[in-house]
C-alpha cells in the first residue's frame, strides 16, 4: 500500500534540532512553560509566548535572543486574543509549526464545594485554553505539517482528593489529544500529551504548604519528600525534566508518535495502590 505521506528526511540529530521551527507556547512565562521556552530556544526554535501577565513573559524573552521571541499578552481561552497572536507569529516568522498547550490552573474542591464559577474557571484555564489554541492554530499546523503537545497531568489518569475540577479537565485534555490525533493525523499533524506527576513549580509549592501545615514539616523539601515517598524515583520532577520530554515530542525524533500520553511521573503510575501498605 502506498504511503500517502512519506516521512520527511531526518536531520543528523533530530532531537537537538528545532532550527527553523516556530513554536507557540501558552503559559510561557512561569513554571513548565518557561522551562519549555528555554529548552526549545536552545534547540533553535523561534518562539511565540502567550500569557495573561506580560512581566514574566518579558523576563523570559530578555534571557533569550530578542529576535527569537515574540510576546503576546492575552487570554489563551479567548479566541480573538489567540487569533491576534497567531497573526503576529505568521507576520513575523512566517507561520507556526508547534503548539505547546501548557496554560492551566487549579480546580480545587470536591463536588459539593465547587461553585458554578469555580467549575467554569477550571474549565476555562485547563481545557478551553488548549481547545481554542488548537482550533486557531490548526490551519497553520496543517499547512506546515506541524504538531501539538498538550500538558495534561498524572491527574489526567488518576483522581487526587478534593480537586474535581482539575482532575476532570486534565482527563478531558487526554480526550482532546486523542481526538485531534485521530482526526488530523491523516493530514500529517501529530498530537501528543505530556502527563507530569509532582513538578517543583510555584503552583506545586503552594500545595506543599498544605502538607507542611498538616504534618508540621520544617520546609518545602520535606513536604515534597512526603508527597513522593511512594513514587519509585522518590522525588518530584524539575520543570526542566518535563521540558526535555516536550522537546522530544515536538521534534522530528518523535515523527511516528501521535495520540500518546507520555507519563513524566517518576514511576508513580506504575504503583499498585492496594499494595502500598506492604512497603510501609
Amino acid at each position: 500500500m502506498t504511503n500517502a505521506h512519506p516521512p520527511a528526511p531526518h536531520p543528523a540529530h533530530p532531537y537537538a534540532n528545532l532550527a527553523g521551527k516556530v513554536v507557540f507556547i501558552t503559559g510561557g512565562g512561569t513554571g513548565i512553560g518557561a522551562a519549555v521556552a528555554e529548552q526549545l530556544a536552545a534547540a533553535g526554535a523561534q518562539l511565540l509566548l502567550m500569557g495573561r501577565r506580560s512581566a514574566p513573559l518579558q523576563a523570559i524573552a530578555e534571557r533569550l535572543a530578542p529576535a527569537q521571541v515574540l510576546i503576546a499578552s492575552g487570554d489563551a481561552a479567548h479566541p480573538p486574543d489567540v487569533r491576534q497572536a497567531v497573526a503576529l507569529a505568521t507576520e513575523r516568522f512566517g507561520g507556526i509549526d508547534v503548539l505547546v498547550a501548557n496554560a492551566g490552573g487549579h480546580g480545587l474542591g470536591q463536588l459539593t464545594e465547587t461553585s458554578d464559577a469555580s467549575w467554569a474557571e477550571a474549565t476555562r484555564l485547563n481545557l478551553d485554553t488548549a481547545f481554542v489554541c488548537a482550533r486557531e492554530t490548526m490551519p497553520e499546523l496543517l499547512r506546515r505539517r506541524g504538531n501539538i503537545v498538550v500538558l495534561s497531568s498524572l491527574a489526567g489518569h488518576f483522581a487526587g482528593p478534593q480537586v474535581v475540577g482539575y482532575v476532570t479537565m486534565k482527563h478531558a485534555l487526554i480526550g482532546l489529544t486523542r481526538s485531534l490525533a485521530r482526526d488530523y493525523g491523516p493530514q500529517g499533524v501529530r498530537v501528543n500529551a505530556v502527563c507530569p506527576g509532582w513538578v517543583r513549580t510555584a503552583m506545586a509549592d503552594e500545595q506543599m504548604q498544605v502538607l507542611m501545615d498538616k504534618h508540621q514539616l520544617p520546609d518545602v523539601d520535606a513536604a515534597y519528600a512526603l508527597a513522593s515517598r511512594h513514587v519509585p524515583l522518590r522525588r518530584p520532577a524539575s520543570a526542566d525534566e518535563v521540558a526535555h520530554c516536550v522537546r522530544f515530542l515536538a521534534s522530528s525524533a518523535a515523527a511516528m508518535v501521535t495520540g500518546t500520553c507520555l507519563m513524566v511521573d517518576g514511576g508513580a503510575s506504575a504503583v499498585d495502590l492496594p499494595t502500598i501498605a506492604f512497603a510501609d
